[in-house]
């Protein structure tokens, strides 16, 4: 994997072949480059793609759904020359595969409960409520997404400090989002429909997605998971070609301390930012 915090600092050498490539890039014909990524980062990509076929003249074609179902399109062999997930491990997977190049880490998430306010939920007594017969919980999909991995991950930690609480969460967690029969898939927001069926008093997924989901549930509380139940999440870049000055350029775009500032508007936790005072 390419150590990202290389990256602030490059050594001469880097810094010569970096720049070669960027003459490169923008004196070679403009080319279509094809992104896929985890639905999260719907909104964070398509902002840094979008800065990069302006300052390159190159065209990126984007698709976004769960990280898993994503590596599976993947697989089937669709054309693709980035790859951007939600946990390290599609990605990796992909590279051990021989579909992928290289892997770098490009940014965190955290999870977050987005409860409805006649649940109770704070920071003080999480895990009681999320066990609480009353409390609905909404998840995404293990497997298929990421999220939902990371939410199972969190009903194990939990069931440490609660013994047997692992299969109460399981028992009622409903899987939302994440999965090819999670939702109806003419629904442009399920977790959205599911508060307004009463069907979920509590949505565990990403922190980010915390203004979409005020927007379209405006009395939703966010409580962050709390530290001794937190879990990832750690996002994972997959590159299938070293060899395609544009779709490294991408890459670069990705990691720069501008493209860290996007995602960081979007939410996530950057990885790649230099400390203040450093710029």
């Amino acid at each position: 994997m390419i150590p990202l915090r290389r990256l602030a600092g490059l050594t001469l050498p880097a810094a010569v072949a970096v720049a070669c490539m960027s003459a490169a890039i923008s004196t070679a014909r403009a080319e279509e480059l094809v992104l896929y990524g985890a639905g999260s980062l719907r909104g964070a990509m398509t902002a840094i793609a979008a800065d990069y076929s302006k300052a390159t003249g190159n065209t990126v074609r984007t698709a976004f759904g769960p990280s898993g179902l994503m590596r599976d399109r993947i697989e089937a062999s669709e054309a693709v020359d980035l790859f951007t997930s939600a946990d390290m491990e599609h990605a990796l997977t992909l590279r051990r595969d021989g579909r992928a190049s290289a892997v770098v880490m490009f940014t965190r998430n955290r999870l977050c409960a987005f409860a409805k306010p006649g649940a109770g939920l704070e920071a003080a007594s999480f895990a009681q409520r999320l066990l609480d017969p009353s409390v609905r919980i909404g998840t995404s999909t293990p497997k298929a997404d990421p999220g939902g991995d990371y939410t199972w991950e969190m009903f194990r930690r939990i069931d440490r400090h609660h013994p047997g609480a692992f299969a109460t969460l399981d028992g009622k967690a409903k899987k939302i989002v994440g999965g090819s029969t999670a939702a109806d898939p003419s629904d442009s927001d399920p977790i959205a429909s599911a508060f307004a069926r009463d069907d979920i008093t509590v949505m565990i997924a990403y922190c980010s997605g915390a203004e979409q989901r005020r927007q379209a549930t405006p009395d939703l509380q966010v409580v962050p998971v709390p530290p001794p139940y937190a879990t990832g999440p750690e996002y994972g870049l997959a590159i299938t070609s070293l060899r395609k000055p544009a779709a490294v350029g991408l890459m670069l775009a990705i990691l720069s301390p501008e493209g860290q500032a996007t995602l960081a508007r979007f939410g996530f936790d950057p990885v790649g930012l230099p400390a203040d005072g450093e710029r």
